[in-house]
């Protein structure tokens, strides 16, 4: 799968929408293309945001990942702190490939819940190929939460703002876990880093890929 300076996954990926979630994007963005970005868009506050908005529609949401006891603790936070979102079901992740069939019979699980929208957190990339395969088959929106499940139900914690500010939020997640965590950050960011500067110095493709349009057969759940 090819990426771009970005690090989004653009040839396994059909998204309406990408945020910038992290300071080393958003100084990306901001050097190739003059975005002009003051903040990057933290996913674990996005999230929020979009579960306030929910809560102001009425909306019903279904949650999509993690393990069991990760959600327990993921609604019990989210109802103290909005008592009146609607929480329509929810499903751990199987930690596994879907199996054939296995997709219709999710989708169908989570539209007979009477959910509207779906967040997903499976963890980067797992989570964006679920949505994007699952996308076909759902009449609703479905976002791509990252570790947010995670830093909502109180298991991980997040760095303090200096260090958000400072681009250093991989290495307090690669501290708090090492081993699940190392290979992410200690090989895939000197690759972004030789990436951007390819782009930067026109070394390399400044345009991505074509989104894929195929709907995968084979994806994480």
């Amino acid at each position: 799968m090819k990426r771009n300076v970005l690090g989004v996954l653009v040839d396994a990926t059909s998204h309406d929408l990408v945020t910038p979630d992290g300071q080393p994007v958003r100084w990306a963005l901001n050097l190739l293309h003059g975005a002009a970005l003051t903040e990057p868009v933290c996913v674990p506050d996005l999230t929020l945001h979009v579960l306030q908005a929910a809560v102001g529609e009425g909306m019903p949401v279904y949650l999509y990942g993690s393990t069991q006891r990760t959600l327990d603790l993921l609604m019990l936070n989210l109802r103290n702190r909005l008592p009146a979102l609607k929480i329509a079901g929810h499903e751990p992740s199987k930690f596994r490939a879907v199996r054939p069939g296995e997709g219709v019979e999710i989708a169908a699980r989570i539209t007979e819940s009477g959910a509207r929208m779906v967040l997903v957190g499976l963890g980067c990339p797992r989570q964006e190929l679920f949505v994007h395969a699952m996308r076909p088959l759902s009449p609703m929106p479905l976002l791509a939460v990252g570790a947010a499940f995670d830093f909502h139900a109180g298991i991980l914690r997040r760095p303090p703002v200096w260090m958000r500010r400072a681009g250093l939020e991989w290495l307090w997640r690669l501290g708090s876990e090492p081993r699940r965590l190392w290979r992410r950050y200690l090989l895939l960011n000197p690759h972004y880093l030789a990436l951007l500067a390819a782009q930067w110095t026109r070394l390399g493709p400044a345009s991505p890929p074509s989104p894929a349009t195929d709907r995968p057969t084979e994806f994480p759940v």
